[in-house]
This record gives C-alpha cells, structure tokens and sequence, in this order.
C-alpha cells in the first residue's frame, strides 16, 4: 500500500493526503448531493482560524472538522456582485485527532466531513443525511 492509500497510513496524513481523500470522497457522492456543488473548491487547513471559531460560536477549533462557506444556489442572483467562489474547509488536526479516538477508516471520516458540510449548507435533514451515507457505505 502506498502512503495515499486510504486505508493505512505509516505517518500522520499531511495536508495533502486529507485533500487527495476528499477530492476522491468528493467525486464519489451521490448525484442527488453532487449537483449543489458543481466547481466548489476543497481548502484543508490545520486548524480553524479565530474568526471563523468566532463567527461559529465555536470556542476550541477542535471541535470543527469542516465547514462549508459560501452561498446557497437558491439564494443567487444574476445580479449579484462578484464574489468569492463556494469552498469546503476542512480542518486536519481535528480529523485526525476523531480518526484515531474513534478509530474510524480516515477515508469514510473525510467523506462523511464533506457529506455533513454539503447537505447541512444545502438544509438536507439529519434523516437525509444518514441516508445518503447509508448509500455510500453498500
């Protein structure tokens, strides 16, 4: 197995690996989910920044794994001024500390990261959700 193979890793997953898993966990979702996010983009960073824990209400960066920034398609305009194109963050650190808690297979955890920001940006139900992963994992 190669160091980005998703099912073992022999060092810590850098920033690099946790991109390479979710461009392939990315293109992997459902159709139904993968229209709402035609040409969005996939940032991973560390960790989150204070102004976006702020802006969250979130105290400890440890407690965001992702988040997705950007406007709803429902909510555009041809009107609109230009603006920044939709982005997925995910947060490595974070990740990784629930992988090795949780002992869970790092590409499903990343996958499922996307999933939850995806569907909840786009106001899919908690039911919804579990559905689609249920779908994913057969």
């Amino acid at each position: 197995m190669t160091r980005h193979d998703p099912r073992r890793f022999t060092t810590p997953p850098d920033l690099d690996d946790i991109t390479d898993l979710a461009e392939r966990a990315l293109a992997a979702i459902p159709s139904r989910l993968r229209r709402h996010v035609a040409g969005v983009g996939i940032t991973v960073e560390e960790m989150a920044d204070d102004a976006t824990l702020d802006e969250m209400g979130i105290e400890s960066a440890w407690d965001l794994t992702g988040l997705y920034h950007g406007t709803p398609l429902h909510l555009r305009s041809v009107g609109d001024v230009a603006r920044m194109p939709d982005r997925i963050f995910l947060y490595r650190q974070p990740i990784l500390l629930e992988w090795v808690e949780e002992g869970e297979d790092l590409y499903r955890l990343v996958r499922n990261v996307l999933v939850h920001e995806i569907a909840h940006h786009f106001g899919f139900s908690d039911a919804e959700i579990e559905a689609i992963e249920g779908e994913m994992d057969q």
